[in-house]
């Protein structure tokens, strides 16, 4: 089994370029202060105030199963900002960005992969993510087989089936086709058949299933669901490890009223882990609390993956 950790994302894609130097807000946003996420708007009339908050976590299989786990912090919201929160579950990484442009959605986690495109598109904010009790955060891509699959190294994934998630996928798309590319030599469509799962566990029981001879997962997400018994360790073999990525960004619309905005904030720092079902569900994957982030510094390295594959941030 091949296993290569750490720094490996870095070497492969030769980052010579700053990753900012291409990004680049939608028309309608502005980003006075440079921060390259939107400004909230100056004119009082262009503010929303809604009475009832539409929240949204990340695509996953089965969004009853988390519209449960996040019950409790969105009651704590309702009680910290005194509006209605109600669970949004989205179906695709491009539905939830579309629901957040349109005005649809006012506080979202957004994956790793789909951050960039929803700050620049939908006008996200993101400012907090998930760590553990020290402070450290993040997860890491895998390449992962079955056992005896017969595919014993990323090599002999050659002309084999891979498994992706979505296109606007970090882990699940944009970090392996770059690895995939730089350090092995192999092209999608040349080298192996890619094919798309919608969802990091929709690929992981996929392998675990023997549907797909390789996948690329987040690994956060395997741990929870080796956690809950959905899939056991000895049906999946890791092929490769990447670096460690930052993990699901949470954040608000930018049109929010800045008193709104602080104290959706206020929730999400707020909150009181112990006991909780979101405790209970992300401990799996060692997160305990939500620490202050920014999209320039902490989404460094997503946005350079990103120029590495030559992504366009082009909003309908």
């Amino acid at each position: 089994m091949e296993k290569n950790i750490a720094l490996a994302a870095f070497a492969v894609l030769g980052m010579a370029v700053p990753a900012t130097a291409d990004f680049a807000l939608d028309s309608r946003f502005t980003d006075a202060d440079g921060d390259l996420i939107a400004d909230i708007p100056a004119d009082p009339a262009a503010l929303a105030d809604p009475d009832t908050l539409i929240f949204a976590y990340t695509p996953v299989e089965d969004p009853a199963v988390y519209a449960e786990v996040w019950k409790g912090f969105l009651d704590h919201m309702a009680e910290v900002t005194g509006k209605k929160v109600q669970f949004f579950p989205v179906q695709s990484n491009a539905a939830q960005i579309e629901a957040m442009r349109a005005g649809r959605l006012h506080v979202a986690g957004f994956n790793t992969g789909s951050n960039p495109l929803a700050v620049a598109c939908g006008g996200f904010r993101p400012f907090a993510m998930m760590a553990a009790a020290d402070g450290s955060f993040g997860y890491e891509m895998e390449i992962i087989t079955y056992p005896d699959s017969g595919i014993d190294s990323v090599d002999a994934i050659r002309g084999n089936q891979m498994a992706f998630t979505s296109e606007t996928s970090n882990s699940g798309f944009k970090a392996p086709s770059a690895i995939l590319s730089a350090e092995f030599g192999m092209t999608a469509g040349t080298d192996y058949e890619p094919v798309y799962s919608g969802a990091h566990d929709n690929s992981i029981l996929g392998v675990a299933n023997r549907d797909y001879p390789a996948a690329a997962i987040a690994n956060s997400v395997k741990s929870r669901m080796i956690e809950r018994d959905v899939v056991s360790e000895d049906q999946l073999v890791t092929l490769y490890t990447s670096q460690t990525f930052p993990t699901t960004g949470y954040g608000t619309a930018f049109n929010l009223t800045p008193e709104l905005q602080d104290a959706i904030h206020e929730a999400f720092f707020s909150f009181d882990w112990e006991g909780s079902a979101l405790q209970e569900e992300f401990s799996k994957s060692g997160e305990s609390k939500f620490i202050p982030i920014t999209f320039q510094k902490d989404w460094d390295v997503i946005r350079t993956i990103d120029e590495a594959n030559s992504v366009v941030y082009a909003c309908s």
